[in-house]
C-alpha cells in the first residue's frame, strides 16, 4: 500500500472515530434526566423559566386557563433546618393574561383586580412542613386586590443541580418546584359575575431558581 493510501486510510479512521465520539456525545446531551444534587441554599427566582397560572370555571360549561406574564421573589431551603425556609413572591397584576385583551382589560378594572389601586399581587411564607424528601406544604400569607389570607400550597420539588450549559443570567445552580393551591375568590374581594363565572380558583406556581449562596 503507498503512503499516501496509508495516510487517507488513517485520515477516514481518525474521522470516523471523531465523528463516532461526537455523535455519542450528542447523544448524552439529547438524554433528558432529573438532576438530583441538594437543593439547599438561597435563591432568585428566574423570571424567564417560572410561572404563576391559574384555572376557574366559566359560564358552568368551560375552563377558563390564564396566567401572569411578569413574577420575581427569591427562596431560601433548608432541608436540615425547615423552620429556616422563606419564600418571597412578588406578581404584578397587570399582568395578567387569559389570551383574550377584551378579558384581560376587564379583569385589570375594578369589578376584579384592580391594578391601579391594587398593582402587586404578593406571597410571603410562614413555615414550611415537609411530607417527605422532595414534597411538603408551604404555608403563607396571599395578598390578592388588597386582601391578605392565608393559604398553603402543596410542594414539589422538581430537581437540583449545577447546570453550567446555561449562560448568565439563567446558568448556574438551580432548582425548581411546582406549587398548587386552591382559593375561593370572593375571599379576596372579588366576587363579581358570580353566575358566570367560578368561585373557587385553581393556582398553580412553577418555580426556577439561581442559587445565590450555598
Amino acid at each position: 500500500m503507498s503512503q499516501n493510501k496509508v495516510f487517507i486510510a488513517l485520515r477516514t479512521t481518525i474521522l470516523s472515530v471523531a465523528l463516532s465520539a461526537l455523535l455519542v456525545s450528542l447523544a448524552d446531551a439529547a438524554t433528558y434526566h432529573r438532576l438530583d444534587a441538594s437543593p439547599a441554599g438561597s435563591y432568585r427566582i428566574d423570571p424567564d423559566h417560572s410561572l404563576a397560572w391559574f384555572t376557574i370555571g366559566h359560564a358552568g360549561v368551560a375552563v377558563v386557563v390564564g396566567r401572569f406574564d411578569k413574577l420575581s421573589g427569591s427562596y431560601i431551603f433548608n432541608p436540615v433546618s425547615p423552620a429556616r425556609d422563606k419564600v418571597d413572591i412578588r406578581i404584578p397584576a397587570a399582568s395578567i393574561n387569559t389570551n383574550f385583551a377584551l378579558r384581560d382589560h376587564d379583569l385589570r378594572g375594578p369589578d376584579f383586580f384592580n391594578v391601579r389601586e391594587f398593582p402587586n399581587i404578593t406571597f410571603i411564607s410562614t413555615r414550611y412542613q415537609p411530607t417527605s424528601k422532595e414534597s411538603g406544604e408551604l404555608y403563607g400569607k396571599l395578598t390578592i386586590h388588597g386582601v391578605t389570607r392565608p393559604v398553603t400550597f402543596q410542594v414539589r420539588e422538581i430537581g437540583a443541580g449545577p447546570v453550567p450549559a446555561l449562560p448568565k443570567p439563567w446558568g448556574g445552580y438551580l432548582s425548581g418546584y411546582e406549587a398548587t393551591t386552591t382559593i375561593q375568590r370572593s375571599d379576596f374581594g372579588m366576587d363579581a359575575y358570580a353566575g358566570m363565572i367560578a368561585n373557587r380558583v385553581h393556582l398553580h406556581v412553577n418555580i426556577e431558581g439561581v442559587r445565590t449562596a450555598g
